[in-house]
């Protein structure tokens, strides 16, 4: 494929989103009907595509228009680049601009939330939660995110783990949220492909999540309970640290793949069925559902909608999660509360809320991480019964 006509897929691509389309669902629709589309074609086209997603209002008002063709133009202008050579009309490619897209645009007449790609009603619930550092993480949410990869580090050091992916062709960097974490700088489609991951030695997480559990300071022979653990990236992550772990999630089809991600990890992770949860134990980790504002970056049609409804749904489902729980953390042990969010109405306040609900539980500390630290947005809180 030619670029212009990458441009042209991306383009029809988007008006299939915007039609009420998911970005996945769309571009599995072009790929059936394209079968010419070669791997690089299909990795460029679905790049634009994201590119659009997360700067979509932006991208809309530099092209003049709210469709994917508005989209790819007005990306085509944030990245400085001349849209002619693509919207030439040539086989393929998209037709000529019109008058009315040779318009200029002024940036500074936008508003906040379309200068920054949010929706209107979150932009006072970022400046309240992240203040003057709002419209920076926002910016940041526009662009696409690193790809980091945790260290097994119950089979192998991290130097060790770098020089193995370096021969497979994929460079990295240590991350300096946790003495886990590498960030991939070159091949990281080819990681999936890789021997390091393959024989369980590193897995694709991010050094955010990360973070967060460093804080719980885990040692060998603790139990550790995964309660949201979805795909398991945290319960492995515990396990590799010599936890002795077990995982739960209220649907349990979504950690279908947690013993073969265990058995790669040479970890042993028990699942649990709801009804089955009846023991204590001395950590109960809990990434409650929410609104994924701190990973929007990665998820962007989340962003798009998320409504002042589902924020009301989400913040009911994490308090009754928080006093679900107490019942089964042991006596002296962690109740560990966090979220891929960025809005203090699912953090600092939800935490607030639960300790006046239970006088007898404590704060023991909090960590608040934004992408302005270099990966996504995280929030831990660590509580403990007092008497």
């Amino acid at each position: 494929m030619t670029p212009a006509a990458r441009q042209a897929a991306a383009i029809a691509i988007l008006d299939d989103w915007c039609a009420g389309a998911a970005p996945e669902q769309a571009l599995t629709r072009w790929a059936r009907r394209s079968r010419f589309a070669g791997s690089k074609d299909r990795a460029a086209v679905r790049d634009i595509v994201y590119d659009c997603v997360r700067a979509a209002r932006s991208f809309a008002a530099l092209g003049q228009g709210e469709d994917g063709r508005a989209m790819v133009l007005g990306r085509l202008r944030a990245l400085g680049d001349d849209p002619d050579p693509v919207f030439s009309g040539e086989r393929f490619a998209p037709d000529p601009l019109t008058e009315n897209e040779r318009r200029e645009v002024d940036v500074s007449r936008l508003s906040d939330a379309v200068r920054y790609d949010l929706p209107d009603w979150v932009v006072p619930l970022f400046e309240a939660s992240l203040g003057n550092d709002w419209r920076a993480v926002a910016e940041i949410l526009k662009t696409r995110a690193p790809v980091f990869l945790r260290v097994n580090v119950a089979r192998i050091e991290r130097a060790e783990a770098q020089a193995r992916l370096a021969d497979e062709g994929i460079v990295t960097v240590p991350h300096r949220l946790s003495e886990t974490a590498l960030e991939v700088t070159e091949g990281a489609r080819r990681v999936h492909l890789s021997k390091a991951y393959e024989q369980g030695l590193v897995e694709i997480q991010d050094a955010a999540s990360q973070a967060i559990l460093d804080v719980l300071g885990i040692v060998p022979g603790v139990t550790f309970l995964d309660y949201c653990a979805g795909g398991g990236g945290k319960a492995l992550a515990a396990a590799a640290r010599g936890a002795k772990v077990s995982a739960h999630d209220i649907d349990a089809g979504r950690m279908k793949d947690i013993p073969g991600r265990a058995s790669r990890a040479g970890a042993t992770v028990e699942i649990l069925s709801p009804e089955s949860v009846t023991q204590t134990y001395q950590v109960v980790f809990a990434d409650a559902p929410c609104s994924g504002s701190g990973s929007w970056r990665r998820a962007p049609h989340g962003k798009w909608l998320f409504s002042p409804g589902r924020l009301e749904e989400l913040t009911a489902l994490q308090a009754r999660i928080l006093d679900e729980i107490t019942a089964i953390v042991e006596p002296g042990g962690q109740l560990a509360y966090a979220t891929c969010s960025l809005l203090r109405e699912e953090n600092e306040d939800q935490v607030r809320a639960f300790l006046n609900r239970h006088p007898a539980w404590t704060c023991v500390t909090e960590r608040r991480l934004t992408p302005l630290d270099g990966a996504d947005g995280f929030f831990i809180a660590v509580l403990r019964k007092t008497t």
